[in-house]
């Protein structure tokens, strides 16, 4: 994977893929590996290929946003067995 090395990762929030110690983003990588033009597949495919091949692989956009805190009577209720609205 020079190539993709030598090229350096694209500055975008977008699915990626840990290669060695650096990320760099599925197009990309799909790019690099298959020498085609990164329109002629989507990302989700790179994503596949790559971890059945046992790369690590990471999709940003299909995190979950993290909760907000429960306040103290939210917090009480949920302990007490009790739904609290919200």
């Amino acid at each position: 994977m020079t190539a993709s090395t030598a090229a350096g990762p694209s500055p975008r929030p977008s699915p990626c893929e840990v290669v060695g110690r650096r990320t760099y983003p599925a197009k990309q990588v799909g790019q690099v590996v298959t020498r085609q033009d990164r329109r002629d597949f989507s990302a989700d495919e790179v994503l596949r290929a790559m971890t059945q091949l046992g790369f690590t692989c990471r999709d940003h956009s299909r995190t979950v946003a993290p909760a907000r805190p429960l306040s103290t009577y939210q917090e009480a209720s949920a302990m007490l067995g009790a739904t609290a609205a919200v």
